[in-house]
Parts: structure tokens; sequence; C-alpha cells
């Protein structure tokens, strides 16, 4: 409108979770989650919904990892972080785990306690998950280790 040629992108809040609601387990969603209550699980957005937002209010928490292509904190995570995309971190975030990110917008205030990596490929974020799940096998004793 004013000279501006610039795209926002944005997703509608399609589902609420609200401030009284304890949600225990897994939580895959498409579109538009804002959370107020709290999840108990991993929050991850399904395979194909690109521009997907998660948006965690000041009363909001996870205990659990968060894997999504946008999302806006201001309440708490216990659990490691991927955005794909945009991860914005308001004055009240609090993050306590690893953080991975392709651009990152924090406010004074905002807390992360783990490492911060940035990653520019998307590919890089789901690789970096498989390679997680497979070294998470472990052995009883170095025999079992040699024999696969």
């Amino acid at each position: 409108m004013f000279g501006s040629n610039k795209k926002i992108k944005s997703s509608k809040i399609d589902t609420l979770i609200g401030q009284g609601v304890e949600v225990t387990g897994d939580v895959k969603f498409e579109g538009g989650l804002h959370l107020d209550g709290k999840i108990k699980g991993n929050v991850t957005t399904s395979d194909s919904a690109e521009g997907s937002v998660l948006v965690i209010s000041d009363r909001g928490c996870v205990e659990g990892d968060v894997h999504v292509a946008y999302a806006v904190i201001n309440g708490e995570v216990t659990g490691n972080v991927f955005a794909t995309e945009k991860l914005e971190l308001s004055a009240r975030a609090r993050i306590s785990g690893n953080v991975e990110y392709n651009l990152l917008e924090m406010a004074s205030g905002a807390e992360i306690n783990g490492q911060m990596l940035h990653n520019e490929n998307e590919k890089k974020l789901l690789e970096h998950q498989k390679e997680e799940s497979s070294a998470n096998i472990h052995h009883l004793d170095d025999t079992a280790a040699t024999q696969n």
C-alpha cells in the first residue's frame, strides 16, 4: 500500500489449546496452532504442512521437542526446538534445550539454556532428526556391538 512490495507470510490459527487444557502425548498439526495450555509430548507439523505456525503464549508450555517451520514463543519449552524457517522469541520465552533455526528474532529478556545452531538448509534438519533417532541405539556389551 505504501510502496512496499514485501510479502508477509502468515497462517491462520486453526487450533487453540486453551489455558486450562493439558495434553499428554505427541501433537501433529497443519496450519496454525496457538498454545495457552500445556503439552507433555513432542509438537510437530505434518510433512506437507509448509508455512505452519506454532504460537506459544506466555501461559503456554511444552515438555518435549518442537519441530516446525515457524514458531513464535513467549512461553516455556523444555526440550529441543527445530525451526526450519523462522523462530521468534518474545521477552518471556524460556527454552531449556538446544535450538536449531534458519532465521532467529530474539527479544530482550528471552532465555535459551542450551546450544544454538544456525542451519540454513531444511534438509539438514530432517537428516539430523534421522541421525538422532539412529544414534539412540545402544548395545549392552562390546560383543553385541561387533556382531552387528
